[in-house]
């Protein structure tokens, strides 16, 4: 046995004695998260490349400019998200109680969806950047940076919207290696070829802008091999629920079902969007550099967030499947061993975020001033990462059930009931000042968690999942 398995045991061994996780869930949850955190971080990636590169090249204009374009894209592919989110609950539970044709049908669908709410966001963004943009920016340089940026990377989003749902589909039958492998030659491809635009060829936002939005469309070209049910490589990588064109008996009431667990994953994941603008444009009343320190410390945090990713996913799909078997007591093991897993993990991540603060600020920004603040947010984000990441795993398993109106109610209360008005505090009180918006990063994270915990607690999820389960004489 090597030294690093060697190493590997003693954790997982250490790990149940402590009674975190017992070693054979560990290994269930581990083998499907550790490519979902590398996926994370590969699409989080080209995100922070974007802002490192225009903040470097043209300065923390651009970076505001990023921002507030980033907002629009967000939102959209938020939606995108929630839907994505019941295709895994979905084919999770059809795949794991033996039905693939159910699930298969799930994932036609989806991309169906997927093609009616994206176009509209696509075409929208495209033409109306200007005016969009100008809704939150207060400097006009910004506005200008950022209506350039918009433009150019909207017809990325309709190729987003069905990467999601390919990523989904992998994860929900128990195969997130595939997902990884594309997800990552992706954001590799996003840095050679913006590094490329903006570095090479200097063409400013609009080559950041052009190099994610090519790279994302690579990702669904790669995608759409092995999700209409080609194998990549030596017949590794072929879904075992392959999309197929022609529809099936059970349309209508998969149809009904989707719309029931992803209407309330979608409303949520747009509350958290759309509670950015607010956001935003009360930061712009603080100057385009607290714009540019707001989006450093939220892409920071969800880059960290990208271990969630990991436990979200593994949560859902592990959950979902002993659902679908049937056995309940085996779900809710999983549910509460992942979530006490991902505390651990991320109180690490945090202390590391917070110690290397200032060098992580200077990534994206030079001046000392702007440094300065910039890192302030990065500490505070890496706190509210804790909650964020910890809420992941309790909303994954919440998702593998079916149960997600609870957590849109939590995300409600959190953006809007505690976040905003702290942010909105900052511009009454002048010895809060932006002090209200670091308040409000650590809000929007930490009320959801509490509220969700609750509803996990309260076992209430079990009985939702009876019924997305498929039928146990099928």
């Amino acid at each position: 046995m090597s030294r690093l398995r060697r190493a590997g045991s003693a954790l997982a061994r250490a790990l149940a004695d402590a009674g975190v996780i017992d070693e054979r869930r560990l290994r269930a949850t581990t083998d499907l998260a550790w490519p979902r955190i590398v996926t994370g971080f590969a699409i989080m990636s080209k995100r922070t490349v974007d802002l490192a590169l225009v903040g470097l090249v043209i300065g923390p204009t651009a970076v505001a400019g990023l921002t507030l374009a980033n907002a629009f894209w967000m939102l959209a592919k938020f939606v995108a998200i929630g839907l994505a989110g019941g295709t895994v609950s979905l084919v999770s539970q059809n795949y794991g109680g033996g039905d693939g044709a159910r699930a298969a049908a799930v994932v036609r669908l989806s991309v169906i969806l997927s093609v009616l709410l994206a176009v509209p966001a696509v075409v929208g963004f495209g033409l109306g950047a200007d005016a969009l943009v100008d809704l939150l920016g207060e400097d006009a340089d910004s506005v200008r940076y950022g209506a350039a940026y918009l433009a150019v990377v909207a017809p990325g989003l309709l190729f987003e919207f069905l990467n999601l749902v390919a990523s989904r589909t992998y994860a929900g039958v128990g195969d997130t290696l595939t997902p990884m492998a594309v997800r990552a030659g992706g954001a590799v491809a996003n840095i050679v070829l913006s590094g490329a635009f903006v570095l090479g060829l200097g063409m400013g936002v609009e080559g950041a802008a052009l190099g994610t939005a090519l790279a994302t469309g690579l990702v669904t070209v790669v995608f759409a091999w092995g999700m209409t049910g080609r194998s990549y490589v030596r017949g590794h990588g072929a879904s075992p629920v392959p999309l197929r064109l022609r529809g099936s008996d059970d349309d209508r009431e998969l149809l009904a079902q989707i719309g029931r667990v992803s209407a309330p994953l979608v409303a949520r994941r747009a509350a958290q969007g759309l509670v950015v603008f607010p956001l935003l444009a009360i930061a712009a009343t603080f100057g385009p550099v607290a714009v540019a320190a707001v989006g450093v410390g939220r892409q920071v945090r969800a880059l960290v967030g990208s271990f969630s990713w990991g436990f979200s996913i593994a949560a859902s799909t592990l959950v979902g499947q002993e659902l679908g078997r049937g056995d309940e007591t085996e779900a809710e093991a999983y549910g509460r061993g992942i979530t006490r897993l991902s505390v651990l993990v991320y109180l690490v991540a945090a202390a590391v975020v917070v110690a290397l603060a200032d060098p992580i600020a200077g990534v994206f920004v030079d001046d000392p001033a702007n440094v300065a603040l910039s890192a302030d947010f990065v500490r505070v984000a890496a706190v509210s990462v804790v909650a964020l990441g910890v809420d992941g795993s309790i909303t994954g398993a919440l998702r593998g059930a079916g149960d997600t109106r609870i957590p849109f109610v939590a995300t409600l209360v959190g953006s809007y009931l505690a976040a905003l008005p702290l942010a909105w505090a900052g511009t009454l009180l002048p010895a809060l000042g932006v002090g209200g918006l670091l308040l409000a990063l650590v809000a929007e994270t930490a009320v959801p968690m509490v509220v969700n915990a609750a509803r996990f607690r309260s076992n209430r999820w079990k009985a939702v999942s009876r019924q997305y389960r498929p039928d146990p004489a099928d």
